[in-house]
């Protein structure tokens, strides 16, 4: 065996505690996001769920447990390390997002999150692993979801592609530079491409 080599393990490495992130992430349970979800205190990672089947869109992703759409909340200001305003920033951001989906047009009860609380050097490895692995429609593909509602500059820019598939958000943009039509297409080409390789993250 002169040609042996030990395999050689870092328990710290990046890639191995963003996968036991993520992987704790997932062993949450599963919160309807309606009836409203009761206030606590924290930030953290979170990702949302479609879990019905009456919106043909999304439905194939539910039986693969595929998010939508994964995000964080962070404790401090990353540029500036000032505490962000607020105790329950990640309550509050997944109440956000609720808003979104109903103002959207889309059913509230039809979507679901997991939620876990962590320091921001963690949430931020588990959100990157999972947008990296899992890349959810409302991240890659329909971006806009997550925007916040900005006066005169949102009014002056194109409508995101979330907002022109999914209408009626209480906000303004200017024109589409896309048809919906042609959004929707792109998002389910993207959706079996990703439950197709959902075999090969690496937590799973």
């Amino acid at each position: 065996m002169s040609d042996y080599t030990p395999k050689y393990y870092d328990p710290l490495d990046t890639s191995s505690v963003t996968s036991v992130i993520c992987r704790e992430l997932e062993a949450q349970s599963l919160i309807p996001l309606t009836p409203e979800l009761p206030r606590f205190e924290g930030s953290g990672l979170y990702a949302i769920y479609y879990t019905d089947t009456t919106e043909p869109l999304y439905a194939p992703l539910v039986p693969h447990d595929i998010p939508v759409y994964v995000g964080q909340s962070l404790s401090h200001n990353s540029a500036t390390g000032v505490a962000t305003r607020g105790k329950s920033p990640l309550w509050s951001r997944v109440r956000g997002h609720a808003r979104s989906i109903e103002g959207g047009g889309l059913r509230l009860e039809e979507f679901a999150a997991r939620l876990l609380r962590m320091p921001d050097v963690h949430a931020d490895l588990g959100e990157n692993g999972l947008r990296v692995n899992y890349q959810p429609v409302w991240n890659a593909i329909l971006r806009g979801f997550g925007s916040n509602e900005q006066g005169a500059s949102t009014r002056k820019s194109a409508r995101t592609k979330w907002d022109t598939v999914h209408q009626g958000r209480n906000r303004s943009y200017g024109e589409s530079k896309h048809t919906r039509e042609a959004l929707i297409e792109e998002a389910r080409v993207h959706i079996r491409m990703r439950i197709a390789l959902v075999g090969e993250i690496p937590w799973r």
